[in-house]
C-alpha cells in the first residue's frame, strides 16, 4: 500500500471558471510515469476525512532524492455537489497542506518508445493526457501525437492556450478540438458529439498499430473505444480511462 505524504500547495491556476491546477510540494515523493493519478485526503478540524483520486497533469517525474521534495501538479474539476472538489478548486489556498497517495496506476501511462499515439479526451479527461504531452516534451521526444478533445463550448478547454499553440518542442504535435455545444467561428466542423468520421480524419490510422489512450466519461470512452474497434484497431491497443460525468 502507498504511504500518505504530506504536501503543500505551492501555486493555484485556473484553467477555467470550474476547474484548478493545484502545483504541489511533495516529500519524498517515489517518482511518477505520465497517466498515473493520486489520491487526495482531506481532515477537518473534528476528524473527518475525506479521500478523492485526480490525475497528475503534471509531466512524469523522478523520485526525489534523500527523502527531499517534489513538485507535482493535479487538475481539479469542481464537481456540482461534491464533498471534496468545490473546497479545492475555490478555498485551497496556497501554503495550505493536504495529504498525499501515490502514483497510482500502471496500465494508462505512457513512456516515450516512438510509437505513434493517438490521445482522445472527453472534458476533464485531457488531464492525464496532457501529463503525456508535457512528458514527450521534456523527454524531447519526436513520436507522433495526434490529441482530439472534445468539449462543450470554447470556454470549457483546459490548458487552452499550450494546447491551441505548441511550441517549438512540440514537433510533430497535432491538436484538434470537438465542440458538442458551442463551437468558435473558425471550428473545422459543426458542434456534435465525436463520430467515427472524426476518427477517420484524426486519429492515426489501425495499420499504424498506434499506442491509442481515450479518457472522459464513461459514455464518452465507451462509444469511442467501439468506434475505434468498428475501424480496425487492435483492442490491446487501445488503452481507457473513465472519469465523473461533465455533460461532454
Amino acid at each position: 500500500m502507498a504511504t500518505w505524504r504530506r504536501a503543500t500547495c505551492v501555486s493555484r491556476t485556473a484553467e477555467t471558471a470550474s476547474a484548478v491546477t493545484l502545483e504541489l510540494d511533495v516529500e519524498g515523493w517515489p517518482g511518477n510515469l505520465a497517466g498515473q493519478h493520486v489520491d487526495l485526503r482531506l481532515t477537518a478540524d473534528d476528524g473527518y476525512t475525506a479521500t478523492r483520486s485526480y490525475s497528475l497533469s503534471s509531466p512524469a517525474a523522478a523520485p526525489s532524492t534523500q527523502g527531499g521534495r517534489r513538485r507535482v501538479a493535479v487538475t481539479v474539476q469542481r464537481v456540482a455537489d461534491g464533498e471534496v472538489s468545490p473546497y479545492l478548486a475555490d478555498d485551497f489556498a496556497v501554503s495550505d497542506e493536504i495529504e498525499v497517495r501515490g502514483p497510482i496506476g500502471e496500465w494508462f501511462v505512457w513512456e516515450p518508445d516512438g510509437t505513434p499515439v493517438t490521445l482522445i479526451a472527453g472534458g476533464s479527461g485531457i488531464v492525464p493526457l496532457v501529463s503525456m504531452v508535457r512528458t514527450r516534451r521534456e523527454a524531447r521526444s519526436r513520436t507522433p501525437f495526434r490529441l482530439l478533445y472534445s468539449v462543450r463550448t470554447p470556454a470549457d478547454r483546459m490548458f487552452r492556450r499550450e494546447l491551441a499553440h505548441p511550441g517549438p518542442d512540440d514537433q510533430a504535435l497535432d491538436v484538434a478540438f470537438l465542440y458538442t455545444r458551442e463551437a468558435p467561428e473558425e471550428a473545422a466542423r459543426p458542434v456534435g458529439r465525436i463520430e467515427v468520421a472524426d476518427l477517420v480524419s484524426w486519429a492515426w490510422p489501425p495499420d499504424f498499430a498506434p499506442a491509442t489512450f481515450v479518457c472522459g466519461p464513461t459514455g464518452f470512452v465507451e462509444s469511442v473505444a467501439a468506434m475505434l474497434i468498428s475501424l480496425g484497431h487492435d483492442p490491446a491497443r487501445i488503452k481507457t480511462e473513465r472519469f465523473g460525468p461533465t455533460g461532454v
